[in-house]
């Protein structure tokens, strides 16, 4: 079995994976949800405490697995630097101590591995990864090739979420939160313009639009104007437009290009409403799409325990002197 480890942001999990059968063993998340909320996002330092409260209590319950163990593996890049340093310190220790390799994992392909727990993987698939800090389109044929086609050039279609719900003093995280609202809204209220709608790249970006919204509310707030329903008119309308704006550089995708396996992970690939209109954009090309589990979109160790067996295979092993922890990735393949 390999033991994993994810800290790369706000949400403290350990999972255990048994190589020969990628059975989900063991898995458990503390979420930090609750104690972010109060700042109306992450603070780093903040998280980085609660991963040293919380990491070592996981750890005591996976004890009675530890004799079965070949491997550790642990989410090196990219997160926030100081709660990567927390998972990746423990990684090190429990390699020493048991005397066992030292995985290394990028995050990224753990998103993108979470379609496969307990599962066999399926490429060729393009992806789109939809998250807090990222919006990417990549194209994988296998493990060791996997190639991004476009990604934001500013702020994440999760991140904008977050941003929107603060901007509205509605809480965090914010993806759930604008979801809810936008259900009892008028998507047509606000005519907020598509990002680079003119452009042919393939690249996202939301920051045009978060300051579009700001300014919208600006203007309900001076006109007393900001109440439920308003609230809700403006939430439906940003959601919309954000979808469409990610749906509009997918069909430019997909003339070109049409995959005939299509999936979307992240923890933004929770919204009901992106994957509604993106299983109908499936619909039209005949591509098969793939979905994550509900529970494992968001930041999770079993995600991270999937990709871990399939270097674990190829004996993909890192020193725990070598170790090195990234914030971002730079590579266009990984």
């Amino acid at each position: 079995m390999i033991l994993s480890i994810e800290s790369s942001c706000d949400d403290s999990s350990i999972a255990i994976t048994e190589i020969e059968t990628k059975k989900l063993v063991f898995h458990k998340k503390i979420s930090q949800e609750l104690q972010h909320s109060v700042y109306g996002g992450v603070v780093p330092e903040l998280a980085a405490r609660l991963h040293i409260e919380a990491l070592p209590k996981i750890l005591e319950e996976c004890i009675l697995y530890f004799d079965k163990l070949k491997a550790i593996a642990v989410t090196n890049a990219p997160g926030l630097s100081v709660t990567l340093t927390e998972g990746v310190t423990m990684a090190k220790a429990l390699s020493i101590s048991l005397h066992l390799p030292l995985i290394a994992v990028n995050h990224l392909k753990g998103h993108i591995y979470s379609l496969f727990i307990e599962k066999e993987t399926q490429f060729p698939c393009t992806i789109l990864l939809v998250s807090g800090g990222h919006t990417q389109l990549i194209e994988a044929t296998s493990f060791i090739d996997m190639k991004i086609i476009g990604s934001t050039i500013d702020d994440s279609f999760g991140e904008s979420f977050d941003k929107v719900s603060k901007m509205l003093h509605l809480g965090y995280p914010g993806g759930p939160i604008v979801q809810e609202k936008a259900l009892k809204g008028d998507n047509t209220a606000y005519d907020f313009p598509i990002p680079l709608r003119q452009s042919p790249n393939i690249e996202f970006s939301y920051s045009g639009l978060k300051n579009a919204v700001r300014m919208a509310i600006e203007k309900e707030e001076n006109n007393n104007n900001l109440n439920e329903q308003t609230i809700a008119n403006i939430c439906a309308s940003f959601q919309f437009t954000a979808i469409a704006h990610i749906i509009m550089k997918l069909k430019k995708y997909f003339k070109t290009n049409p995959p005939t396996s299509f999936a979307i992970v992240g923890g933004a690939s929770a919204n009901i409403e992106l994957r509604t209109t993106i299983e109908d954009l499936c619909k039209k090309y005949d591509a098969k799409l793939y979905l994550s589990s509900l529970e494992f979109c968001s930041d999770n160790a079993a995600m991270i325990g999937r990709v871990a067996v399939e270097q674990y295979l190829v004996n993909d092993f890192v020193s725990y002197k070598e170790i090195d922890i990234q914030s971002r990735i730079k590579e266009k393949n990984f």
